[in-house]
């Protein structure tokens, strides 16, 4: 079984989004994304995969999960559940759940890993976001604070945990 990640980038409310969109244009967040999935699979939500400006991420197993079992998309794995997409994965060393909020949902409980772009801003306008996150569960091993400057208009801090052993 493969590690499973959350990779999420949230304001301070945890908004993720609005109207199918981020809610920011962060350009080393977007390079952090790739660099940490570039290699491995990603799987997510149908319409997650919809707001893809290019379609299927390159260089990654890409997963969609979708009610719609019949659907055929371009360069992309359909599933109908995060069971049957964990199983498409049995060979990978780490799977990166990408959004939108109800694979987050889903996947958050069963996570090893969380990988967290905390944007410094609050979005009033938001749509959708992303679960409560119970910070007593895991460790943060990582943490790289961005200032906002000529091309990120928001600071933001990278964060990263792995979950605690229950003992």
């Amino acid at each position: 079984m493969p590690k499973i990640s959350i990779i999420v980038a949230a304001d301070e409310n945890n908004a993720i989004g609005k109207n199918k969109q981020m809610l920011w244009h962060l350009p080393y967040d977007l390079k952090n994304f790739k660099d940490l999935t570039s290699g491995h699979a990603v799987v997510m939500g149908r319409r997650t995969f919809e707001s893809l400006p290019a379609g299927a991420l390159p260089n990654r197993k890409n997963i969609v999960l979708t009610g719609v079992p019949e659907a055929i998309i371009d360069n992309v794995f359909v599933c109908t559940s995060i069971e049957e997409s964990l199983s498409l994965c049995d060979k990978e060393e780490e799977v990166f759940m990408i959004g939108g909020a109800l694979v987050y949902k889903q996947t958050l409980p069963m996570s090893d890993k969380l990988y967290l772009t905390r944007v410094h801003h609050v979005f009033k306008d938001a749509d959708t976001f992303f679960p409560e996150i119970d910070f007593t569960q895991w460790n943060e091993i990582k943490k790289e604070e961005h200032p906002a400057d000529e091309k990120h208009a928001y600071p933001y801090t990278f964060h990263h945990y792995l979950r605690k052993k229950m003992e």
